[in-house]
């Protein structure tokens, strides 16, 4: 048993609890935990019931269950398929049944258990083709105190937290059990009045219900205030970011229509009702004495980037400069293309210029000139654009895209190129789900193209089987016979022992020597240093097939490449695959995506065959999150928001509920400076999260 130290406090380190070792703090701080506050807040995602123990006799197939006896035989084995790792063993009850045990890449187990101990074991119950029942890597303890002694940690109701490698279940179990009598010293941050108006439990009944639950309602019931706190806080947080912003001038920049129609007449191409809507929103904001903030956010070729230049030229009429940060030289090359083909025939005053580190010192010596004087109306580039050295003579409009690549302070350092608060843009070719944007993004205002330009041909995409890998192999070969290109895309870089899949760096070198020996492949991953040139390769038409990680999942404008091979396709979420799949079908010929699973499994391929089916990015994100969960979407839980919240989002209705209650409370109290528990727990939220 864990005894609790008379000087713990809800701030000491985790490195104070019981048994705690320096890997376990390395792998609790890669889950954000650091204190014994953290601690407490890391509610279980959910839980296991194994039950009382049972004999081996009354096991059925496919249940949760709890068993004790004794280890008959145990071994390592390196298993015929793929050289796997296990460890095998048979356990005997006291009736002498008994039952097959295997544990999946644990040989140290082999070294723990051994013939003639006692252990309980807790675990799924699969029934094998020879009659018998076994367990397939079972939680284990080994039980000491005679025939009738019982497990202490394992079996009954068990939680399942979230984890890192090397981290289990079992290990945070004990530490909260370590640390939970300081949850009494937990202080509520929600106000009172607000806690009782929607009937929510206090915070310390809540840690103690979420972690020691009685019932499933105990449980919910501490998620769902948990869940409501944390998006309390993070609305909470973004209303002060408003109000903030609000409190700072802008240079208005008036709408004038001839500027609108010059643009159009000059683009070539008809505009969507999106595309118009979501420019008028951003002409109204950047009208107003107050910067805009807005996030436009559209699918992959939805044509975000026509918005951003009719913004740049509203801008320019006004005798402002704007700018454009991408997050790759290979990305603002394009935009450069872009937006001299969109502004600088149609209006002979608006230059554009790039801005990024490859260039020559004295190239990048006559573009800063030429911003700090005002001769350049727009300048594109990379971080190179928030070095110290770079000014602008009016700096009117800052747009960044893919701005979740950004972290906070590089994107104030580009708003801070102005000598006043330049309007802002933010754009993101992840279409994202109206009620988790509210959340990610509530202190900006939203647009959204959630159409596509017509003419645009669709891709054709199809689920592969193994069997017709082939048959996937010869269709690349021939569009690059038609002179077109190809991606193969890999869910790793190097191949792992614990994950059976495709790695890019594996696969490259096998599809180099044995499938296309005569064409010229390339290889891309996040870990390459000359990333760039790679691109570079591919962009000119050198490379014919780029094989790669999911570092090309946005930002490649490649019209040339038709076809699209996804190794391990289960294992990416629907709208990643969707982003691959606009790495093609944006040139005038038909395209191809083929996605080739893994898991060849029913519920798997029918997951896989909805992208398919379903060409819109918003509606396959909503089917992202109904099926994976909304945490998973974006990455969410690494933007510092728990399982708990994200449950919530799917409660539309809540969410205003929550925008609502947060106003009622700055009506008396705009700065929550009458609520500090609150005001400091909106402070931790900035420092954790993406909009610190």
């Amino acid at each position: 048993m864990l005894v609790l130290n008379d000087r713990l406090t809800l701030n000491s380190p985790v490195s104070a609890l019981p048994k705690v070792r320096p890997l376990d703090l390395k792998r609790l701080g890669a889950l954000g935990i650091k204190t014994v506050r953290d601690l407490l807040l890391h509610l279980p995602f959910g839980w296991e019931e194994f039950g009382e123990p049972k004999a081996i006799a009354d096991l059925t197939d496919g249940s949760l269950a709890t068993v004790t006896g004794t280890i008959r035989q145990i071994a390592p084995k390196i298993s015929k398929y793929k050289g796997l790792r296990l460890t095998q063993a048979v356990l005997v009850d006291g009736a002498d049944d008994e039952l097959n045990v295997v544990w999946f890449n644990q040989p140290w187990v082999a070294g723990q258990l051994h013939r003639g101990d006692r252990v309980a074991l807790a675990g799924t119950v699969k029934a094998t083709r020879y009659g018998r029942f076994e367990m397939r890597n079972p939680h284990h303890e080994k039980l000491d105190g005679g025939e009738d002694a019982g497990p202490k940690n394992i079996g009954g109701l068990m939680p399942k937290y979230h984890l890192v490698k090397g981290l289990t279940s079992k290990k945070v179990a004990a530490l909260v059990s370590a640390a939970l009598p300081l949850a009494e010293k937990l202080e509520d941050e929600l106000p009172e009045d607000v806690r009782q108006r929607h009937n929510l439990l206090p915070l310390p009944e809540a840690v103690k219900l979420g972690h020691k639950p009685e019932t499933q309602h105990d449980w919910s019931e501490a998620r769902r205030r948990m869940g409501f706190a944390e998006l309390f806080e993070l609305q909470a947080a973004f209303a002060l970011m408003r109000a903030s912003m609000a409190a700072e001038p802008a240079e208005p920049i008036p709408y004038r229509q001839p500027v609108i129609d010059t643009f159009k007449e000059g683009l070539g191409f008809e505009l969507t009702l999106a595309q118009r809507r979501s420019m008028w929103e951003a002409f109204q904001d950047m009208a107003r004495p107050t910067p805009m903030n807005r996030l436009l956010n559209g699918d992959v070729g939805s044509g975000k980037t026509a918005v951003a230049a009719a913004c740049a030229a509203m801008a320019h009429d006004a005798g402002m400069q704007a700018v454009v940060m991408a997050p790759t030289e290979i990305l603002a090359r394009q935009h450069l293309h872009k937006f001299r083909a969109y502004l600088e025939d149609s209006f002979p005053t608006l230059k554009v210029e790039l801005l990024v580190s490859s260039q020559s010192t004295a190239e990048r010596r006559r573009v800063r000139a030429s911003a700090a004087s005002g001769h350049c109306a727009l300048v594109v580039g990379t971080h190179a654009l928030i070095e110290e050295d770079v000014e602008f003579a009016s700096l009117g409009l800052a747009v960044v895209d893919e701005q979740h690549r950004f972290g906070t302070g590089q994107r104030e350092l580009l708003r801070a190129k102005g000598k006043g608060r330049p309007h802002f843009m933010a754009m993101t070719a992840t279409p994202i789900p109206r009620t988790l944007a509210l959340a990610q993004f509530g202190e900006m205002s939203v647009s959204v193209i959630d159409e596509l330009p017509p003419g645009r041909t669709p891709v054709e995409t199809e689920v592969v089987a193994p069997v017709d890998r082939d048959r996937a192999y010869e269709l690349v070969r021939n569009q690059v016979k038609l002179g077109r290109q190809a991606f193969v895309i890999c869910p790793l870089i190097e191949e792992s022992e614990k994950v059976i899949t495709r790695s890019a760096t594996a696969e490259f070198e096998r599809l180099r020597k044995e499938v296309f020996p005569d064409l010229r492949l390339d290889l891309m991953h996040g870990r390459l240093k000359d990333k760039e040139e790679v691109m570079s390769r591919f962009v000119a038409g050198q490379t014919q097939v780029l094989v790669a990680t999911a570092v090309v999942e946005v930002g490649v404008d490649v019209p040339n490449a038709t076809a699209m091979m996804v190794e391990g396709a289960d294992r990416f979420g629907l709208a990643q695959l969707h982003q691959f799949r606009g790495r093609v079908g944006r040139g005038a010929e038909v395209s191809y995506c083929l996605l080739l699973a893994d898991d060849p499994s029913e519920s798997s391929l029918k997951r896989l065959n909805l992208v398919t089916r379903i060409r819109d990015g918003f509606k396959l994100a909503e089917e992202d999150m109904r099926i994976r969960g909304m945490g998973e979407l974006l990455g969410a839980r690494q933007h510092g928001m728990s399982d708990e919240a994200m449950q919530a989002l799917q409660q539309p209705v809540l969410i205003n509920e929550i925008r609502a209650e947060v106003e009622r409370v700055r009506e008396t109290d705009p700065g929550f400076e009458r609520h500090p528990l609150l005001k400091a727990a909106i402070i931790r939220r900035l420092e954790q999260t993406s909009i610190s």
